[in-house]
């Protein structure tokens, strides 16, 4: 590189350093996932004509072999994901929203260029050859992809390439969906989890951007065309609440059966990795035979339940296959989404739902299809743990207000149920899964990794149950430790003693023999053990409020064998960032 591009890029990075001056990269990625993200919905319309008859037709095959060909699709699509997947893992093991989650949280937002297109591609294949997934993932990883590869191409800090990450997803989100509103909400409660001023500004810029450029490229269109819906009485409330009880286990049942799919083809299932994809991929393709409602994204049933024109019999029965469906898709190695599965299952949950209760009670509650609306979003808020952004999203893909009020209750009700069955996201769990903890971000990795055993200071000084406060006094007189184990004639630690409790006693005369350890020592003493990791005790430091805890020398043991400082803890955790810093 030469010394003038060198010079150029460090004056737009003094440039973009300025927080005002950060808006305008803001629209430049807004811009860019824009187009990404209608790319790569060009890409998904492609590969479905290619997958469909008229595609089939174009390279000579016989309509009459049709019916056996068509279901065979996803298995095709499958295969030619495997193959990707086995030469190329490294640049599409980074897919799905949950790593553009680990990125931001433990990375500094750094995601690979390569992604773009590896994400791109093999979703496109996926979802377009009839692979049960949506395009909402996909899109999220692209957007971020440009936000990320921008923000490393200036050096800019990491906080700034993080909120550029946001950037990025907002935008794709938005210029996908035409949903500026749900883009933005998306960003700061799923990807980011940061409300701040500083965060919130350049991403509205680019999910405005995002959503002008979607807008001019594919029109101004709405995603779903609905009938007018309304309340018809204020009672009805009680049952949205119901309907996002049901959605909650909906949600729950969904998330469970994925996990189990996914865990039964990476340990259970004794094939060759290439071919996993297309194993489920047939396994889809056989169900769609006789339910090509569960191929692809499903819009177009979900459009069907949200204008009444779905038996609701056939609804239940989607739900349940849809759930497997899907798992097959994902868990075997395809790749896609999730987000607009779990509206498909909420639409068809809510369809099924509101026929019963119109029927029960016709005077007192709409029709199947509002029941629908509402419960499209209750599933997916409960899936994503992202109530806000489900709300705005339905708005914004139904253009209906209308039905604000049970959309607000049935999407709180289930998300908040749904935490009652499992503590994390869909995304957050799977990144448990793989032992990632992004709760707290990168802290949490790190203070994870280090035990107790590598910190502790093994100079301690211990303390009999039955010595006088005099020779208490000596035995203290040259330790550095703030707290003094005391022990039984059996060496096991019964209480402890603090510098603060020795310290009060100092002044009382005449206590030199009248006072032995044991009474001057706290009974109820917490500590750890050698193989816990510093997390964990960073837990117990903050629950008491101290400065050392003794350690001993296992689990169900009380010999104490050192002391754990938290100054020792955080400088451990200190030299570990600064490590993992060096070797990004």
């Amino acid at each position: 590189m030469s010394l003038n591009k060198v010079q150029v890029r460090e004056t737009v990075r003094d440039f973009l350093m300025k927080d005002h001056n950060l808006l305008v990269l803001a629209g430049v990625i807004g811009f860019l996932a824009g187009i990404a993200s209608t790319v790569f919905r060009r890409m998904i319309e492609f590969v479905d004509a290619t997958f469909s008859a008229e595609g089939l037709s174009l390279i000579g095959i016989s309509p009459a072999l049709f019916p056996f060909i068509l279901p065979l699709m996803p298995m095709i699509g499958g295969a030619i994901v495997g193959v990707i997947c086995h030469f190329f893992p490294n640049a599409v093991k980074e897919n799905g929203v949950h790593r553009v989650m680990h990125s931001v949280a433990m990375k500094g937002g750094k995601i690979r260029g390569r992604t773009m297109l590896s994400c791109a591609t093999t979703s496109a294949l996926t979802i377009g050859s009839g692979g049960s997934a949506g395009r909402e993932g996909p899109t999220v990883q692209i957007g971020s992809a440009v936000g990320s590869s921008i923000g490393h191409f200036f050096h800019l800090s990491t906080e700034r390439i993080q909120v550029l990450v946001g950037c990025g997803a907002a935008a794709g989100i938005a210029a996908s969906f035409n949903a500026p509103l749900a883009g933005v909400l998306f960003s700061l409660e799923v990807i980011l989890g940061n409300f701040t001023i500083h965060t919130f500004s350049p991403i509205v810029i680019a999910s405005v951007i995002g959503t002008v450029t979607g807008r001019a490229l594919e029109g101004n269109e709405i995603t779903f065309q609905l009938p007018f819906h309304q309340l018809v009485h204020y009672s009805e409330i009680i049952y949205y609440l119901i309907l996002g009880l049901i959605c909650a286990l909906v949600a729950r049942g969904f998330t469970l059966f994925y996990f189990y799919i996914k865990k039964l083809f990476t340990q259970d299932i004794d094939i060759p990795q290439i071919i996993k994809p297309a194993l489920g991929g047939l396994l889809v393709g056989i169900l769609s035979i006789r339910l090509p409602e569960v191929l692809g994204n499903g819009y177009d049933a979900m459009q069907l339940a949200l204008t009444g024109n779905m038996f609701w019999g056939l609804a239940l029965i989607l739900v349940f296959v849809k759930i497997l469906s899907t798992s097959l898709t994902l868990g075997s190695g395809g790749l896609g989404g999730i987000f607009a599965p779990s509206l498909f299952m909420g639409a068809m949950t809510g369809a099924a739902f509101g026929t019963g209760i119109h029927w029960i009670f016709p005077e007192m509650s709409a029709t199947p299809e509002t029941y629908a609306v509402v419960g499209m979003g209750a599933v997916a808020a409960a899936v994503m743990q992202a109530p806000l952004t489900i709300i705005l999203m339905l708005f914004e893909l139904t253009n209906d207000y209308t039905l604000i009020l049970p959309i607000m209750v049935a999407c709180i009700v289930s998300a908040y149920s749904y935490k009652g069955f499992a503590k994390h996201s869909i995304y957050v769990q799977y990144l448990l899964n793989d032992g990632i903890n992004i709760k707290h971000g990168r802290e949490v990795s790190v203070l994870d990794g280090i035990k107790v055993k590598d910190v502790m200071n093994q100079v301690v000084t211990t303390i009999p149950e039955e010595m006088p406060f005099r020779k208490i006094i000596e035995s203290i007189s040259y330790s550095k430790n703030f707290y003094f184990p005391v022990v039984n004639s059996e060496g096991d630690m019964t209480s402890i003693i603090s510098f603060n409790d020795i310290r009060e006693m100092m002044f009382e005369e005449g206590l030199g023999d009248l006072v032995i350890a044991g009474e001057l020592a706290t009974k109820k003493v917490l500590f750890l053990n050698t193989e816990n990791n510093l997390n964990e005790a960073m837990e117990v430091f903050a629950n008491l409020d101290v400065d050392q805890l003794p350690v001993v020398a296992g689990e169900g043991s009380r010999k104490v064998i050192g002391m754990l400082n938290r100054g020792d803890m955080i400088a451990a955790y200190n030299r570990e960032v600064l490590v993992a810093e060096f070797d990004r």
